[in-house]
């Protein structure tokens, strides 16, 4: 079995359960996915499977070499491709359908995206300092202050936070609570927030630091 898939963030809602609490969800598309290609650790060191994210408008823009590397496995050319580690002796070929219920009877998820991009930002919004006094004279308003010594080491530490570029980075989100499961729709519900804008890509994998169910 293929350890998780690709998805796309849909938006976040809520659920009202049976005793009035509110859960906050975040709704995935996950998959469907197709096997594009299978590796083993005889031929490539590693057992895995390269999925690739069903996509009918993907067949307009392939070029030749991605058209040729979809046809080895008899499925239609897709626009994003990642590899998944297979669990279990199941065996995975090219071809293959994967969707949403290989998450059925897993408890938490990790889910990886890339963060949405804030530009270049100050150090107030970017890592959160409180700034200078706001009353009338004061020269210190969003500045970040002392960077640095001016005897010894007379230089600025590797790692000091200061202004600069904001989000469009990959994150990890760990744990992630599975609330749902809709394989007719194939979405994916789980508790909280995921990085990202709608209809962004998603990859998500089966915990490997929480608990499993089943």
């Amino acid at each position: 079995m293929v350890e998780g898939l690709i998805g796309r963030k849909i938006g976040m809602t809520q659920l009202f359960g049976e005793d009035g609490r509110v859960t906050p969800v975040t709704v995935i598309e996950a998959g469907p996915c197709v096997v594009v290609q299978r590796k083993t650790a005889e031929k490539d060191g590693r057992e895995s499977a390269q999925l690739g994210l069903v996509d009918p408008a993907a067949a307009k823009r392939a070029n030749k070499p991605q058209r040729g590397h979809h046809e080895k496995a008899g499925v239609p050319p897709t626009r994003m491709r990642r590899e998944f580690a297979l669990i279990g002796d199941d065996e995975v070929k090219p071809g293959d359908a994967v969707s949403v219920g290989i998450f059925e009877g897993v408890s938490n998820v990790d889910i990886v995206g890339t963060s949405k991009g804030r530009g270049f930002q100050g150090v107030i919004k970017r890592h959160g300092f409180g700034g200078g006094r706001a009353t009338h004279g004061s020269m210190f308003h969003r500045a970040p202050g002392s960077i640095g010594q001016s005897a010894s080491p007379s230089k600025v530490i590797k790692g000091m936070r200061g202004p600069g570029q904001m989000g469009n980075q990959r994150v990890t989100c760990k744990n992630l609570k599975v609330v749902r499961i809709d394989e007719e729709k194939n979405l994916l519900l789980v508790r909280g927030s995921v990085p990202g804008s709608r209809g962004s890509a998603l990859l998500i994998r089966r915990s490997k630091s929480g608990a499993q169910a089943g």
